[in-house]
């Protein structure tokens, strides 16, 4: 637990110093956005870039890692709209509950805190999942929420609209160049490589800061303060049954004899048990969703999944110094 815990305080305490920075005014709310843009835009895209051109294909596009881990993010979003949806909680709002019940911090925190935790082995299962929560679990939970205000053609246009927004985020295409490099056997060289390893290595701790000035800025700008009962149910659905749902499909499926192996649903389920992302957050705040309930909902998840991601990964018998 020891050699667990020297990786994971120092991820999660970098997210407390964004955090504070935001609360004590060293950031301004104003900076915030940008910081933003510069991981999602540049340092991110960059890292997931040299992952996936130092990765094998089939480890980035595992059609079992992918299959088993869409088949749990399916069921985590109806089960949890199932779960809220009633008087007090809409479909717009049910649905954007259930994007941070199943969409787990995978691009800005999950990346790094496993490659640190288990080996670079760690990337390509958490790159399948990057992928499944960017296309499938976002676009349909925006559908839906969309869906609640549409009328006529109202759904079929709000799913085209949830696509056209997948479509502009970087991170899939990046990691789609990276894997093309990977195929064609490429790699980067001078220059241009000395750029992209220099905005790659900035994305770990900047994204980590990043997560905790954007939960403070969705905390002050929530226009409703959300009842317990409404937004911590959904935190545990993310911390517990989530990973619960992953590992028992996936142990499920190497006893069905597909090709799984321990480390690989060892990383599945530990991404799965992840705090939920902090960009849903800011989508929730432009969709015109109830924000208070869904920062609720990821700052509760990050504070406790300190220690339930820990205690995971310690149960799994992860050892970063091994």
């Amino acid at each position: 637990m020891q050699a667990i815990l020297a990786v994971t305080v120092p991820f999660f305490a970098l997210v407390l110093c964004g955090w504070l920075a935001a609360q004590r005014g060293v950031l301004p709310d104003s900076a915030i956005p940008g910081l933003n843009a510069f991981v999602l835009y540049f340092a991110l895209p960059c890292m997931l870039f040299r992952f996936g051109m130092n990765t094998p294909i089939l480890e980035l596009l595992n059609p079992v890692l992918l299959g088993v881990y869409l088949l749990c993010a399916l069921l985590m979003v109806f089960a949890a709209i199932a779960f809220t949806l009633g008087g007090r909680v809409h479909l717009k709002d049910a649905a954007f509950g259930a994007l941070v019940a199943a969409f787990p911090n995978s691009g800005f925190m999950g990346v790094p805190l496993l490659v640190a935790l288990v080996g670079p082995a760690a990337a390509g299962p958490v790159i399948c999942t990057i992928l499944v929560d960017m296309i499938v679990t976002t676009s349909l939970c925006i559908a839906l929420a969309q869906a609640h205000d549409a009328a006529g053609q109202g759904a079929r246009a709000a799913a085209w609209r949830a696509l056209r927004g997948v479509a502009s985020n970087p991170l899939p295409w990046a990691i789609a160049l990276g894997a093309a490099f990977s195929v064609a056997g490429r790699k980067l060289a001078g220059p241009p490589d000395v750029v992209v390893r220099m905005l790659a290595d900035a994305a770990s701790p900047v994204a980590l800061f990043t997560i905790g000035a954007v939960l403070w800025r969705a905390g002050r700008h929530a226009h409703t303060r959300t009842p317990a009962g409404l937004y911590l149910p959904v935190a545990a659905m993310k911390l517990l049954l989530h990973p619960l749902l992953v590992f028992l499909f996936a142990a499920a499926a190497a006893r069905l004899g597909a090709p799984l192996s321990a480390l690989q649903i060892t990383v599945l389920t530990l991404t799965a048990a992840l705090p939920s992302a902090s960009n849903v957050s800011m989508l929730a705040e432009r969709y015109g969703a109830d924000n208070g309930r869904v920062a609720r909902i990821i700052m509760s998840s990050t504070i406790a999944a300190f220690a339930t991601f820990s205690l995971l990964a310690w149960a799994f018998g992860v050892n970063p110094a091994g």
